[in-house]
């Protein structure tokens, strides 16, 4: 309920983290139980929720200091956003496709997988490996802008 919000989709989701959890389970070693049960159900809801592309509702009650702050903040995620789309070509090959194809197009690893031929192990390290990289290329640039 903490992440779907909605009843019915909370059951199903039960239901699909029970099964997955009774076939899974049989190959790995858990030694605390109810943190990888919270980890497999949070991650299930959680792809559940990419999938749909449904939002998370935070709640309001926060209060803006003023509109300058707003504005410095608006203005600081412009420049990351710009940065990003400077830095992003500077990345290997297959790093700047896993990105473009996760983080862009929002398509899955085994989507990314049959799109581009690697193996889902790459896809993980070229997306794990190249998010890094091109923070740190962004991180670089926003400082050389300063």
């Amino acid at each position: 309920m903490k992440y779907l919000k909605d009843d019915v989709a909370a059951q199903d989701a039960v239901q699909q983290i029970f099964l997955k959890t009774i076939t899974e389970l049989k190959k790995y070693k858990v030694t605390y139980f109810k943190s990888c049960l919270y980890m497999v159900a949070k991650n299930h809801c959680l792809v559940l929720l990419r999938n749909n592309n449904r939002t998370i509702q935070i709640e309001d009650n926060f209060v803006m200091e003023n509109e300058e702050t707003d504005y410095f903040a608006m203005q600081h995620n412009e420049k990351t956003l710009t940065a990003i789309e400077e830095c992003l070509p500077q990345l290997s090959a297959e790093h700047r496709v896993c990105i473009t194809l996760f983080y862009l197009e929002k398509k899955s690893y085994q989507t990314i997988c049959s799109t581009t031929g690697y193996s889902n192990l790459q896809v993980k390290s070229y997306i794990q490996n190249g998010k890094r990289n091109l923070r740190i290329l962004v991180e670089k640039q926003l400082k050389q802008q300063s």
